[in-house]
Order: structure tokens, then C-alpha cells, then sequence
């Protein structure tokens, strides 16, 4: 009886207290004509497990608190225990006073190799290095945590991006891509730098501003909320003219474009010229969808 009610005591722990995500991983093996193999089952189940078990924060999470998010690891192909991947990852966060969710982070890394061996522990150190997998994992785990809590409050993603940035310190000694400054602008390394440097300040403004001040008072007075979002966006001019075409804005508009969109396309009307001008101006990829912006 005893060893059963520790047995109750230890679970709820491990729910009180880890699992600040509610993730949903999958594992897609199609691309190597071998996708039934048990070792891809095993792999999924297994990082299931590890995000869900792993106590990524000092936090006590209620289960309503948890971040909803969808990792998606597509294999491109495998040789033994080495694997060649890339991962999608998106998260998104509730709005006050509504049944929406809005997206906080969507972005899809190429530069995935690591090792697997089926039934391998993966434990996550944050002191030291343990794999390529367990770091890419833990990485983006950090950015979800850092984005999300950057939506409820100004900068309140510090800790969460630091972790990230150990990771890749940490992570680059070890030869895999994604994590060093040559890796390109569009890499592990390149993001996390981006986010912490003051060049790049808009950005966390914007982070907040447009959740807090937006689409968190929608639900009190949408035209009040449609025009700080417009404010919010605003921002992204002037990053724009420091650093034009960043990585963080498009990290930013492949989260929000179709959000915005929705947003400025129906009432109650707001003055969107400028807007409009800015959306060219910095995400021009999404141009066909600020184009059906005519409120």
C-alpha cells in the first residue's frame, strides 16, 4: 500500500511540475521507403516521453497551462544509427477572452543530423552537452517557453532564450550543423543571437505589444486592440531599416501572416495605409496576402 501511494504521489509530481508543454510529436519516415520500421515508432514514443518528462523550468504548470505545440521530424534518409532530418515546429498560446489560439512560434529547421540508437536514454543536461538530438530538442523547446512567455509579459522570455544560447555554446564543439555562426542566417545560432542582441529589440516590443496590447483586448474593444496591433507592427519599420530582411521578421511573419490578414479583413475599420505600406515593405513574401487587406 505504501509503494502504491508513492507510486500516486511521484506521478503527480511529475505532473505539477514538468510538463509545461503539451506537445505532440511525430515521427515521419516516408521519404526512406521504410517508414513501418519499429525503430521510428520507438524514436516518436521516445521524444514523446522526453519532452513530457524532462522538467524544463522551476514552474508548477497546471494542465490548462501547458503550451500547445506540434513538433514534426520528416527523415529524409538513415545509415545505421545516423539520421538525416528536418524539424517543424509550432506553437501557439490561448487569447484572453476568446476560444482562439494564436500561433507564437513557427519555424522549420533543416539542419538536423543525429544519432539514434532505439531505446537510448535521452536525458537533458543543462550543463553540458549530451547529443545532437537531445540539443536540437531541448533548443527549440527554450524558444517556445522564451516566445511564449514574451507574449504575456515585456522581456519575459530572458531566461528561456539564455538557456537556448547555452545550448548552442555548448552544442558547438561538436560537428553538426545549425549551431555556429557560418551555419548562415538562418541557423540555431543565427536565431538565438538575433533574439538576445540589442539590434533586434523591435522585435521583443513587437512580441508583446501585439499579444498584450493587440489581440489580448480584442475581446473588450477590437478597434482599440486592431489599432495597437497596427502600432505593434509599425515597429518592424524600424528594424527593417537597421537590418532589412531579417531572420527574426520572418520567423515573426510565417507565425502571424495569415493571423493579420484575418484580422485587418473585417470590421470595425481602422486606418491601414500605413500598414499596408510597412507589410510590403518588411514581409514582402506574404505581399499576396496583404494584398486582400481592403477594410
Amino acid at each position: 500500500m505504501r509503494n502504491i501511494l508513492f507510486f500516486f504521489l511521484f506521478c503527480f509530481s511529475i505532473s505539477a511540475i514538468a510538463q509545461e508543454l503539451d506537445a505532440n510529436v511525430v515521427v515521419n519516415a516516408q521519404l526512406t521507403g521504410d517508414e513501418n520500421l519499429q525503430q521510428f515508432k520507438s524514436l516518436e514514443k521516445q521524444l514523446k516521453e522526453f519532452i513530457a518528462n524532462t522538467q524544463w523550468t522551476d514552474r508548477k504548470v497546471k494542465p490548462q497551462e501547458r503550451i500547445a505545440c506540434n513538433l514534426v521530424i520528416n527523415i529524409n534518409e538513415y545509415s545505421g544509427n545516423n539520421y538525416r532530418a528536418t524539424i517543424q515546429i509550432q506553437s501557439s498560446r490561448p487569447v484572453f477572452g476568446s476560444s482562439y489560439t494564436t500561433p507564437t512560434y513557427n519555424i522549420k529547421d533543416n539542419d538536423f543530423t543525429f544519432e539514434y540508437i532505439e531505446f537510448q536514454n535521452l536525458v537533458y543536461n543543462p550543463t553540458q552537452y549530451q547529443s545532437n538530438l537531445v540539443s536540437v530538442l531541448a533548443f527549440h523547446v527554450y524558444m517556445i517557453l522564451g516566445m511564449d512567455a514574451e507574449s504575456f509579459e515585456k522581456e519575459g522570455g530572458s531566461k528561456y532564450f539564455e538557456q537556448a544560447q547555452q545550448i548552442t555554446n555548448f552544442s558547438q564543439q561538436e560537428n553538426f550543423a545549425g549551431w555556429k555562426l557560418e551555419d548562415g542566417l538562418q541557423s540555431r545560432f543565427a536565431l538565438i543571437d538575433n533574439v538576445l542582441s540589442p539590434t533586434f529589440k523591435e522585435f521583443r516590443t513587437v512580441m508583446y505589444n501585439y499579444h498584450r496590447r493587440g489581440l489580448d483586448r480584442m475581446s473588450q474593444n477590437l478597434k482599440d486592440a486592431k489599432n495597437e496591433i497596427a502600432l505593434a507592427l509599425g515597429y518592424f519599420k524600424t528594424l527593417n531599416r537597421k537590418r532589412p530582411n531579417s531572420y527574426l521578421a520572418r520567423v515573426f511573419f510565417d507565425a502571424k501572416a495569415e493571423e493579420i490578414e484575418q484580422i485587418f479583413s473585417d470590421g470595425p475599420s481602422v486606418d491601414i495605409v500605413e500598414l499596408i505600406d510597412t507589410l510590403n515593405k518588411v514581409a514582402p513574401l506574404h505581399s499576396a496576402k496583404w494584398r486582400n487587406i481592403k477594410f
